[in-house]
């Protein structure tokens, strides 16, 4: 299984909506081991992240005044993805291990931007 990152909006109604994932993006977090293991690993909160760790127990809601601060959470892994790298258990090598977080990581960074411009909140499940 694997990880999604959605967009949301809160409708007229007070139903949460999650959006359709515009052609050109990406839907895929990581995997769903990866709850512990990477975004939720000890490497990531020792960086001081309150948000990615969520996903070790539980599905990560970002609610639309709280997307600029998980913003500035991503830009902080962004910032400091070789200590994540180094401090998360790669299946392949080293490379392709950054390359895929990276890739991922940039995934939740798009849903996050969208949500913004948008009024709307992020869902990690």
């Amino acid at each position: 299984m694997s990880l999604s990152v959605d967009v949301f909006v809160i409708g007229a109604d007070g139903e949460m909506q999650v959006l359709d994932v515009p052609a050109g993006c990406s839907y895929l977090a990581g995997f769903e081991r990866w709850r512990t293991r990477v975004w939720g690993s000890e490497a990531v909160r020792s960086l001081g992240a309150r948000f990615f760790p969520v996903l070790a127990a539980a599905d990560l809601q970002v609610d639309v005044d709280q997307v600029p601060a998980f913003l500035r959470e991503c830009a902080l892994l962004r910032e400091h993805l070789e200590t994540i790298v180094a401090g998360t258990p790669a299946v392949r090598t080293v490379e392709e291990h950054r390359d895929v977080i990276s890739r991922r990581l940039a995934n939740i960074e798009d849903a996050a931007r969208r949500a913004q411009a948008m009024g709307g909140g992020v869902l990690s499940w």
